[in-house]
Parts: structure tokens; C-alpha cells; sequence
């Protein structure tokens, strides 16, 4: 139940201003998903459109694989929303690594005008957002939003290279092999995007690089209760609302977090993170990376809602904004965390 309570004025220019409505109801109507051998294990495999058996796709090296995987599910959702390249009028994208070079290398197979993204682990809701922007105010017609991740290329620049075999901490997340797009158009059968929480950069004071979901669950908690503020919702309005990618500890941290506003959102708050693995052992605190809410919303989520057993779906995408070289000088982690909403 929802019992914060609003103090007069509460809804001020502030909390609007993080919260755009799109009159023009921009659809989603079209996926493309690709994933690792990993990942197609646990339950959001069945939904992946392209299951690799091979995580190098082919490739001398994983971040070859990795933008490899990005120009598949941009090229897939154009092709599933039936349109040719010449009929996209923007690729909005990003990545991990270095200078987004995974987004910035696959646009070059696509001769359509492209703005590279970073949010980290939150480049899914944040392309999504921007591609709705650009379709409801009039600008493009059709639009893909996409992001990716590898998790070789992603531990070798963020922790340790593999050969080195180091033992994983408890808290720490896996991040996912995988890449999905959504191509965001102005008209069409699909799932409606209806406005987007643009998050604030939060900084809790956490270091532990593997601690990802303890530094972003602050974040993910600032704009799911700025978005509640702007709405006067209680969160049973949604039949779920997502985050990605917290992981368990993360999680868990989020419900605590809005709790002690008065915001439950317990009931119907789930994590992709958490879903994307058959958690083991060897998973501790369940996926992260840029591809893991990436793939989980342009899958699992996506069908569920095609099929009508989801109707309505707050997605809250985290992204700890840190870099090796903010780490070696013993810098926090700030975070942020974007969200839209979908509707079928």
C-alpha cells in the first residue's frame, strides 16, 4: 500500500521536470534479442530471439563479439518491424566499454543517423526514453533504441582479466552476454510508452567495485519515488515494477530504501537481474550489464505483455556511471537510474 504522504506543494517543478509525458503515445513494435550460452539457461532463454552457442559469435575477440551482437538486434528489429534501413530515422545506442566503441562500431554497418548513449547499465531505459522523445515530439517515425554487453570484455575492463582466474566476492553480480533492441515507432500494434522519469546522479559513498547493487540501489529508489511523486500513483498500479540490474542485494536494498518513505513496493518489485540466471552458486547475486535488462525487457517482459498477461510495467533501468580510472583514484560510484512506462 502506498502511504506517503505529500506535503503541500510536493509536486513541484522540480519532480515534473523529471517526468515527461508523451502525448503521442510512441509504440514499441518490434524486438530483437541475442544472448550467451549462460543466459539461455535460465527462463529468459526460452523468449531470446538468438541463442549463441558460441559466446565469441564467430569473432577473434569478445569485444568484437560484443558489437557484433549489437548490429544483429538492431538489424533484427528493423527486419521484425518489416521496414527497410532507409525507413529508420535514428539508432540511439551504447555500451560498456571505452567510448561506447561496441554501439559506435555497429552503427557504422547501418547508414542511418545514430547518437551514441552512455548510462551504464541503465543505456536500456535511457535509449528507450530518448527514442520515445524523438518519435512523439515529431522529429523521426521510426526509431531503434539498443545497448549490449559481454561479460569477458566487461570484467577485463572494469576488474581483472579472466586468466588470472580470480575468486568472485560474494556480492558481486555476472555480467551478461547479450544485446536487444526496440524499435520505437509513431504508429503501429504494440506496446505504448507513456511517459519517462529522466533520473538524478546519486552518490551513497560506496567503492566496492563488485558491489554494484548496494551503489545503484540508492539511485534506482530517488527515481522510482520521484516518479510516484509526479504521478500520486500507488505502485499497485503496475503489475511490476522492474529494475535492472540491482541483483539480489540490490534488490532487497531498494525495498528497504522505499519503505522508509512510505513508498511498498514490495508486492510487485522484481529485479532482472535476479531473473535473468537459474541464480546458483556460482551466480551469487544474479546478472548485470548494460545487456542483462536489455535482454530481459526485449524478451521475457515484452512477450509476457504481447500475450496479455502483463498489461502495465514500470521499467527502471540502473547504471553505475564509474570507470577504471575513477576507481584507481579512489573515487565513489555514482549512480543513476531511468525509467519508463509501458502499457499494452
Amino acid at each position: 500500500m502506498f502511504l506517503y504522504i505529500f506535503p503541500k506543494g510536493a509536486q513541484t517543478a522540480c519532480d515534473m521536470g523529471q517526468r515527461i509525458l508523451f502525448s503521442n503515445q510512441p509504440r514499441i513494435v518490434a524486438v530483437s534479442t541475442i544472448a550467451g550460452t549462460k543466459e539461455c539457461e535460465g527462463i529468459v532463454g526460452r523468449y531470446v530471439e538468438t541463442a549463441l552457442s558460441d559466446d565469441m559469435f564467430g569473432e577473434s575477440t569478445f569485444e568484437k563479439a560484443e558489437c557484433k551482437m549489437l548490429s544483429h538486434v538492431i538489424d533484427g528489429a528493423i527486419s521484425n518491424a518489416k521496414l527497410m534501413r532507409d525507413q529508420v530515422g535514428m539508432i540511439i545506442s551504447g555500451d560498456l566499454l571505452n567510448q561506447i566503441i561496441s554501439a559506435s562500431f555497429a552503427a557504422r554497418d547501418f547508414s542511418v543517423p545514430f547518437l551514441g548513449v552512455y548510462g551504464a547499465c541503465s543505456t536500456m531505459a535511457e535509449s528507450l526514453a530518448l527514442a520515445a522523445m524523438a518519435v512523439d515530439g515529431g522529429y523521426c517515425d521510426n526509431v531503434v533504441a539498443a545497448t549490449g554487453s559481454h561479460f569477458a570484455s566487461a570484467e577485463r575492463q572494469y576488474r581483472y582479466p579472466l586468466e588470472l582466474g580470480c575468486t568472485r566476492p560474494p556480492q558481486s553480480q555476472w555480467t551478461v552476454t547479450g544485446a536487444g533492441a526496440a524499435l520505437v515507432a509513431r504508429e503501429g500494434d504494440g506496446i505504448r510508452i507513456g511517459s519517462a522519469t529522466l533520473g538524478k546522479v546519486v552518490d551513497f559513498g560506496i567503492t566496492d567495485v563488485n558491489n554494484m547493487g548496494a551503489a545503484m540501489a540508492p539511485a534506482a529508489a530517488d527515481t522510482i519515488l520521484a516518479h510516484f511523486r509526479a504521478t500520486r500513483e500507488e505502485p499497485e498500479a503496475y503489475d511490476l515494477i522492474v529494475t535492472g540490474d540491482l541483483g539480489a542485494l540490490g534488490s532487497r536494498i531498494l525495498k528497504d530504501l522505499t519503505w522508509e518513505k512510505g513508498l511498498d513496493i514490495s508486492e510487485n518489485h522484481v529485479d532482472c537481474g535476479e531473473i535473468i540466471y537459474n541464480v546458483l552458486e556460482d551466480e551469487f547475486q544474479g546478472g548485470s550489464g548494460a545487456g542483462c535488462s536489455a535482454v530481459v525487457l526485449n524478451s521475457y517482459l515484452h512477450a509476457k505483455m504481447m500475450a496479455g498477461a502483463l498489461h502495465r510495467i514500470l521499467f527502471v533501468a540502473t547504471g553505475a556511471l564509474l570507470s577504471t580510472v575513477s576507481s584507481g583514484q579512489g573515487e565513489s560510484i555514482p549512480c543513476i537510474a531511468h525509467a519508463v512506462t509501458l502499457e499494452r
